[in-house]
């Protein structure tokens, strides 16, 4: 147990909420202030949310993963003043802070890679990648190496080299001495070596010491076991792509059977479930894919939706701008997915998402509960999450029209934890359209 398992994560693309050019133009400006000054801190808190995710910080060509100095914020968000000014305003707002970790690859410019190039076989740092002395690259090297995913700017960092290793571990502790940041999401960690992962651990548990306190390792995987990455020794969370697209997808196709396996494979009451007692990232989108109001084929549905990613197992994620529904895909790069605001807006979704969060923090049963599935239909799923003697059926309704739900309620009367309004589920329970309740039971 540790402060991320109750939190509500908000997750912020830094380089493209606060507009900084797409490549690196060696200008300073301290735009990442912004999240303090044009209200964002503020819009966070009064959402709910109590841990900031950003996205990469430090000094890179263009995107933020591929590095070049992992101990510079990047000179078109500011200085490392600017990044401690924001960490501190959050802590004072009561929000943690996660910043990104790519460790997997860095960029060409990152000056180990760059005395490579310059010194070849001779580099002290050749050891720290994946060389191929009788190849070549496209930029005409004299040298082949591995990449990450084909991308020949990302070139893939070798950690089976202890003296690499150790060098970005004393990166994390400057970063946690500097910023006094609370964890790390590790950026493709579905391609990290398990060694290293658990030398991450490692590090991160001896930083734990230092503060009293969990400094919290979250992995970005895609599909398969999560265990591979998640449990003792590895990552504390992980990315739930696998309920992402269940998530979208049952709506879609009026398919809530979809979802509803997601949920009792990873969390139900089979004894084959995979993740029970694990606080997996729960999401809608993020930086990587379409703004869910985009995704989802009947806007409307938006507010069952996130009805449901709130109170399921696991801890959610909300993207900036997504939770007032703003919309974005990919036609020309990931840009589209990662654009400048202005200031935070407010609306009825966000209104929604704001007592989702509040609800969600006053429930031990929704946060801690165990997951059992009461009834599934294609639009209509009824679950409930236990913890003690608290128990929360929660009821959500992806139709445009009315539907009755009969399931064994186990009591008679609740209280709805997001409304307040009492329900009585006596003769069935009506469920408006497109809606979400979370009915804490009478003892």
């Amino acid at each position: 147990m540790s402060w991320y398992e109750p939190s509500f994560v908000y997750q912020v693309y830094p380089l493209g909420l606060c507009g900084a050019p797409h490549e690196n133009d060696g200008v300073t400006v301290p735009r990442l202030r912004k999240l303090v000054d044009d209200g964002w801190i503020d819009h966070m808190k009064r959402l709910g949310a109590t841990c900031l995710m950003l996205n990469p910080v430090f000094q890179s060509l263009s995107h933020g993963y591929d590095t070049t100095d992992y101990t510079t914020v990047d000179c078109r968000l500011g200085t490392n003043d600017d990044l401690r000014f924001v960490v501190d305003a959050c802590h004072k707002a009561g929000i943690r802070v996660l910043l990104d970790g790519v460790f997997n690859h860095v960029g060409r410019e990152f000056f180990a890679f760059r005395d490579v190039r310059e010194k070849g076989q001779q580099s002290r740092y050749a050891g720290w990648f994946n060389i191929d002395w009788n190849g070549n690259s496209e930029f005409n090297d004299g040298f082949g190496y591995e990449t990450w995913a084909s991308v020949s700017t990302l070139v893939k960092l070798n950690h089976g080299n202890f003296e690499l290793n150790d060098y970005l571990a004393d990166v994390i502790r400057g970063w946690v001495r500097d910023f006094d940041i609370d964890g790390l999401r590790l950026d493709v960690a579905y391609c990290l070596d398990r060694g290293y992962l658990g030398y991450l651990r490692q590090i991160a548990d001896g930083i734990s010491q230092e503060r009293g306190e969990k400094f919290v390792l979250v992995g970005e995987t895609m599909f398969g076991d999560y265990n591979q990455w998640m449990g003792d020794g590895l990552c504390d969370s992980v990315t739930n792509y696998e309920a992402y697209k269940g998530l979208w997808s049952s709506f879609n196709s009026a398919n809530m059977h979809e979802v509803a396996y997601a949920l009792e494979r990873q969390s139900g009451s089979k004894p084959w479930d995979l993740y029970t007692g694990k606080h997996l990232l729960d999401f809608l989108d993020n930086h990587d894919v379409p703004r869910i109001a985009t995704r989802l084929d009947d806007k409307r549905q938006l507010k069952p939706l996130y009805g449901l990613l709130f109170a399921m197992c696991g801890v959610p994620c909300v993207y900036y701008g997504s939770e007032w529904g703003i919309e974005g895909e990919q036609h020309y790069g990931d840009y589209e997915l990662r654009p400048a605001l202005d200031a935070p807006e407010w609306n009825d979704l966000t209104d929604w998402v704001a007592a989702l969060a509040h609800a969600r923090e006053k429930s031990d049963a929704i946060v801690w509960g165990d997951y059992h599935e009461l009834q599934c239909q294609p639009q209509q799923l009824v679950f409930q999450r236990c913890h003690g003697d608290e128990r929360v059926i929660v009821a959500i309704n992806a139709s445009a029209e009315p539907a009755v739900a009969h399931f064994d309620a186990g009591c008679g009367r609740a209280v709805d934890l997001i409304t307040g309004e009492p329900h009585d589920f006596g003769g069935g329970s009506e469920l408006a359209p497109f809606s979400a309740y979370w009915w804490l039971c009478e003892r």
